[in-house]
C-alpha cells in the first residue's frame, strides 16, 4: 500500500505549533475554541428565530436571524481563513451538528441514560475534532481512506493498530485536539 507522507509533516508542524502555544507563544487555539462553541450557539440561535418566524409569522424574527448570521458568519472567518469548495459550509454544519448531538446527549443524561448520553457526547467530539482537523489543515480528503471495516482513516495510518483501539481518523483528531485546546489555559 502507498502511503501518504504529507500528512505526518502536517502534523509534526502542527504539535511544533501546540509546543508553542504552552510556552506562551502566538497560537491561541483555547480563544478559537471558546468562539466554536460561540459559533454553535449562534447557529442554534439561526434556528430558533426561523422556527420562530414560522410559528408566528413575525418579520421581526427574521431581521433577528439575519443580525445574528451576519454575527456569525463574521466569528466564522475569524477561524476559517483558507478553504476550498465546500469548507466553510462543512465546517458550519459540522460544528451544528456536534452542537445537536451533545444538546441531545444532555437530554439522555437528564433522563438516566448514560449509555445513549456517551454515545451521543462521543459522535459529537467526533464532529467538533473533525471541524478542526479540517480547520487546522490536518485532514484534506487526499489524506483519507476507507477500511474494509467501513472505518476512514488517514492514508498514513498502520492499517493494525499497535495499541489496542482505533485508528480511525475521529481517535486520532481526538487525541490532537485534546493535546491542542487546553480551555482552562489563559
Amino acid at each position: 500500500m502507498k502511503k501518504n507522507k504529507t500528512i505526518q509533516p502536517d502534523i509534526n508542524e502542527f504539535m511544533d505549533k501546540v509546543k508553542k502555544m504552552e510556552k506562551g507563544e502566538k497560537l491561541d487555539l483555547s480563544s478559537d475554541e471558546d468562539l466554536s462553541i460561540g459559533i454553535m450557539n449562534l447557529i442554534s440561535m439561526e434556528e430558533h428565530f426561523f422556527f420562530t418566524y414560522n410559528k408566528t409569522k413575525d418579520a421581526k424574527y427574521l431581521d433577528l436571524l439575519n443580525e445574528v448570521r451576519e454575527i456569525r458568519k463574521s466569528a466564522l472567518k475569524r477561524i476559517i481563513k483558507d478553504y476550498e469548495g465546500e469548507v466553510w459550509c462543512i465546517s458550519k454544519h459540522l460544528l451544528a451538528a456536534s452542537m445537536r448531538f451533545m444538546e441531545v446527549g444532555t437530554k439522555s443524561l437528564t433522563k438516566g441514560d448514560k449509555k445513549g448520553a456517551k454515545d451521543m457526547f462521543q459522535k459529537s467530539y467526533q464532529l467538533y475534532s473533525l471541524f478542526w482537523g479540517l480547520n487546522l489543515g490536518l485532514v484534506r480528503t487526499k489524506d483519507v481512506r476507507r477500511s474494509n471495516s467501513q472505518k476512514i482513516t488517514l492514508i498514513n495510518d498502520d492499517p493494525k493498530p499497535k495499541k489496542k483501539g482505533s485508528t480511525s481518523i475521529f481517535a486520532k483528531l481526538g487525541e490532537v485536539v485534546q493535546k491542542a485546546i487546553d480551555c482552562c489555559k489563559e
